[in-house]
C-alpha cells in the first residue's frame, strides 16, 4: 500500500520546481501524468549529463510519471487537458500568469468542470504584482532572496549555488502546499488554487533575516564557511590533504571540541557561553581547531572527534558518496531498469514510512511513451488518437 495511490496528478510544469513537486507525489504512489509539448518536450530533458543523447537529469525528475505529449496551445490539446482535469485531483503548472487563461484553461473554468481539483500554480514571482509576468527562474530567486549576497568569502563576490537550489526548495514547498490543500478538501469537499512564487520559499531557509533587519537593522554579510551564529564552524584541512567540516551549534559540542584540541581554558571565558560570544572570537577558535587538525590525518581526526562525541564529517564528492556505508545502509540510491539505457541509478525517496513506504518504480520515460494509454483512459478511440497525432496535437 502506498499513501497517495488514489490520487491522479497532472504535471504540466517544466524544468525543475513544479516537476520536482510532482515527482515527490509520484514517489508515494500518485498516478502522475507528465504533459510535454509533442515536439519540444520538457527542457529538462536536455539539462546536464547524458548518455547517447538521453538526459540523466530527466531520468530522476520524471521518475514514476507517465509521459504524455500534448500541445496545450492547440484547441484539441486544450480539450484533452479539460477532460483530464475532470478526472484528476491535482494540476501543477508553471506557465506565465495569463497563459492558462489565454488557452481557455483558467483555474476557475477547470474548477467548474471539477470542483475538487487542486490547481497548483508555480511561477517565479507569483500571480500578481509588478513582476508577475516577467520570466522567473530559480537563479533570480537565489539573487533576490539574499542568498547570493550572504554566500561566498567576505572579500569575494556574491555567490550563486551550482545547482537548482531555489527550485528544489520551491518543489518541496509546493508538495507540502498540495498536501495541505488535499487535507482541506477532505473537510470541505472543494478544491482550490495554490499560488506559489519561487522567490518566497527560499527566504524561509535563510533564517529570520527580515525579523533581525526590522528589529536591529542587521544586514547579513558573507562569512565564507564560517557561521554568523556560532563558532567554531568551518572546513579544515588535515595533514593528509583531506577536508573536514565541523559544527558547534550546541554549546556542549563546542565545549568538547575546544577541549579535544587542547584549549579547555577557552571554555572558562565568559564569551564562550553563547554562540554569539564565540563568533566574536572566531579567529582564535579557528586557529586552535585548524592547527590541531592540520597536524593529524583525517582518519585520526574523525576517530578522536567521534570518541569525544563532537560533530564532524568529511567533505565528500559524489565518488565518496557512492562508497559511503551510511548511505548504503539507508538504501539512499537504487538501480532501476530503463527502456532507453538498460538501467540507471537514482536517488531513493526522501524519507521512510513504516506502513506506507514510497518507491522509485521507473525512471523518466521517452517523450510520448504513454500518450495513447492516457487518452484511451479518457475515452478517446484509436481513430481519434490517430487523427490527433496526424495533426501534430500529440506525440
Amino acid at each position: 500500500m502506498t499513501s497517495l495511490a488514489d490520487l491522479r496528478v497532472i504535471d504540466a510544469a517544466t524544468l525543475f520546481a513544479g516537476p520536482s513537486a510532482a515527482m515527490m507525489l509520484g514517489d508515494f504512489g500518485a498516478d502522475v501524468i507528465k504533459i510535454e509539448h509533442p515536439r519540444r518536450g520538457d527542457p529538462s530533458r536536455g539539462h546536464g549529463a547524458s548518455v547517447d543523447g538521453v538526459g540523466l537529469w530527466w531520468k530522476t525528475l520524471a521518475r514514476n510519471k507517465r509521459a504524455a505529449a500534448v500541445d496545450l496551445s492547440h484547441p484539441d490539446g486544450q480539450a484533452i487537458l479539460r477532460r483530464l482535469a475532470e478526472r484528476s485531483d491535482v494540476l501543477i503548472e508553471n506557465f506565465r500568469p495569463g497563459t492558462l487563461e489565454r488557452w481557455n484553461l483558467a483555474p476557475e473554468d477547470l474548477l467548474e468542470l471539477n470542483p475538487r481539483l487542486i490547481v497548483a500554480r508555480m511561477t517565479g514571482f507569483g500571480q500578481f504584482g509588478p513582476m508577475a509576468k516577467q520570466p522567473g527562474f530559480g537563479t533570480l530567486a537565489e539573487a533576490m532572496s539574499g542568498f547570493a549576497a550572504m554566500t561566498g568569502q567576505p572579500d569575494g563576490p556574491p555567490t550563486l549555488p551550482p545547482l537548482a537550489l531555489a527550485d528544489g526548495i520551491a518543489g518541496l514547498a509546493m508538495s507540502y502546499a498540495i498536501m495541505v490543500a488535499l487535507r482541506a478538501r477532505e473537510q470541505s469537499g472543494r478544491g482550490q488554487v495554490i499560488d506559489l512564487a519561487i522567490i518566497e520559499p527560499i527566504l524561509g531557509i535563510l533564517g529570520p533575516q527580515m525579523t533581525a533587519y526590522k528589529a536591529l537593522g542587521v544586514v547579513p554579510r558573507r562569512t565564507g564557511n564560517r557561521s554568523s551564529s556560532n563558532a567554531p564552524r568551518n572546513t579544515y584541512r588535515t595533514r593528509d590533504g583531506r577536508w573536514l567540516a565541523i559544527s558547534t551549534s550546541a554549546q556542549p559540542v563546542a565545549e568538547r571540541v575546544v577541549t579535544l584540541v587542547g584549549r579547555p581554558d577557552l571554555v572558562e571565558q565568559p564569551w564562550f557561553a553563547s554562540g554569539a560570544g564565540r563568533v566574536q572570537h572566531v579567529d582564535e577558535l579557528d586557529e586552535a581547531v585548524a592547527s590541531w587538525i592540520a597536524e593529524r590525518d583525517a582518519d585520526e581526526v574523525i576517530a578522536r572527534f567521534e570518541e569525544a562525541q563532537a560533530a564532524i564529517a568529511p567533505i565528500y564528492d559524489v565518488s565518496d558518496i557512492a562508497e559511503d556505508p551510511q548511505y548504503a545502509a539507508l538504501e539512499t540510491f537504487v538501480e532501476r531498469p530503463d527502456e532507453e539505457l538498460g538501467s540507471v541509478t537514482l536517488q531513493n525517496v526522501l524519507f521512510r514510512l513504516s506502513d506506507t513506504p514510497g518507491e522509485v518504480r521507473w525512471p523518466g520515460r521517452r517523450l510520448g511513451r504513454d500518450t495513447d494509454e492516457v487518452l484511451a483512459e479518457l475515452d478517446y478511440t484509436g481513430e481519434a488518437i490517430a487523427a490527433l497525432r496526424e495533426r501534430g496535437v500529440i506525440a
